[in-house]
This record gives C-alpha cells, sequence and structure tokens, in this order.
C-alpha cells in the first residue's frame, strides 16, 4: 500500500514540475523540486546509505584519532571512545553524526539549481558530498579534542556548541561557492559600453 502512495505522489510531483517548466515559473519549480526531491531521498535513498555512511564517518574519524592519540574508533559499533584525565567517554555515531541529512540537502538543491550544466551537477554531486563528510569528520575530531584537552565537563560545550559551530561554517562555505558565487559569476546582468560614435556637434 505504501509503495502504490508513493508511486502516486511521485508521479503526481512529475507532473507539477512539467507544469511548472512550461509556465516558465522557474522559483517554484526550483522550490518544489528541491523539496520534493529531498523528501523522496529521505523515504528512499537514507535507509539505505545511513549504516555504511555511520561506519565510513566513524572509521575516517577513528583514523585521525589512532594517529594523533586522542581518541579510539570502534567503527563496527559506530563508537568514538575518549579518554580524558577525568572520565572516558564514548560518543556514538548516530543518525545526526552521520550528516546524510546535510548530504541529500545539498544533493536536492543541486540537481534543481538552475547555473551548471548537467556534467557540472553529477562531479559537484560526488564532490559536495564528499567534502560534507571532510567536515563532518572535523567535527567529531574537534569534539574529541576539546574533550581530550579540558576533560569530560567540557562535553556539552564541545558537541552541541563548538562542534557544531565548526561543521556548519564549513558547509556555509561550500554553499557560497557552489549556489552563491556560482550564480553571481554566471548571472546575466547585460553589458555597458560608452557610445563611440564621434559625432561632432559643433
Amino acid at each position: 500500500m505504501m509503495n502504490i502512495v508513493f508511486v502516486i505522489v511521485l508521479a503526481l510531483w512529475i507532473y507539477i514540475l512539467t507544469v511548472l517548466k512550461r509556465g516558465k515559473l522557474d522559483f517554484w519549480y526550483f522550490i518544489t523540486g528541491s523539496i520534493g526531491l529531498f523528501v523522496f531521498m529521505l523515504i528512499k535513498v537514507e535507509p539505505v546509505v545511513l549504516v555504511p555512511l555511520q561506519k565510513s564517518v566513524s572509521a575516517v574519524a577513528g583514523m585521525f584519532g589512532d594517529m594523533t592519540g586522542i581518541y579510539e574508533g570502534y567503527f563496527n559499533k559506530n563508537i568514538v571512545f575518549i579518554a580524558t584525565g577525568d572520565a572516558n567517554l564514548s560518543m556514538y555515531i548516530d543518525y545526526e553524526c552521520s550528516g546524510i541529512v546535510e548530504m541529500l540537502a545539498f544533493l536536492s538543491l543541486l540537481w534543481f539549481f538552475p547555473m551548471y550544466h548537467t556534467y557540472e551537477k553529477v562531479v559537484l554531486s560526488i564532490v559536495g558530498p564528499a567534502l560534507i563528510f571532510a567536515a563532518n569528520v572535523l567535527r567529531i575530531f574537534t569534539i574529541c579534542l576539546i574533550v581530550h584537552v579540558f576533560g569530560g565537563g567540557s562535553y556539552f560545550v564541545a558537541h552541541s556548541i563548538i562542534g557544531r559551530l565548526v561543521f556548519y561554517a564549513c558547509t556555509v562555505l561550500l554553499y557560497f561557492f557552489v549556489f552563491t558565487k556560482a550564480q553571481i559569476i554566471r548571472q546575466k546582468v547585460g553589458g555597458f559600453r560608452y557610445d563611440t560614435d564621434n559625432t561632432d556637434l559643433s
């Protein structure tokens, strides 16, 4: 039953997109397309990639922990173990820590963004999520470093404030270069030139 509802909603979404496209309602086409694609990917893609993504984040973050000796990663259990002077903490790489929502949001916006050709979108569909993944690893490393240096009492500030600031700062930079800067550079704003007609007005 759920699959039938999904197919019906998907078909309706595609039909609405064709109407908006024919009507040249670019803004609503972008909004409707991006939101719809995001929701559909949350339903169909997220359950498939979530667990492998969690393990990948745990493995890569754990690799940097092992290299620096700050913490240990156990990717089989999606756990990062931090040894501090006053306590031993374990951080579970859960849904939020995986970065899956941010990746799907980026892809949804990208594929309905009108400033890129298809081949450029394919490349950015690889580069963008990879950079979000790297930003997430940096976030986890930052959290573990702060807890390692300042103790278990700093976990809340490190996780809820500083770690998120690091991650979203990196994400904002990515969005700026991919969306804002591209639109500024490629947007047609018209031309300007001086009149070269040297007509004698005397």
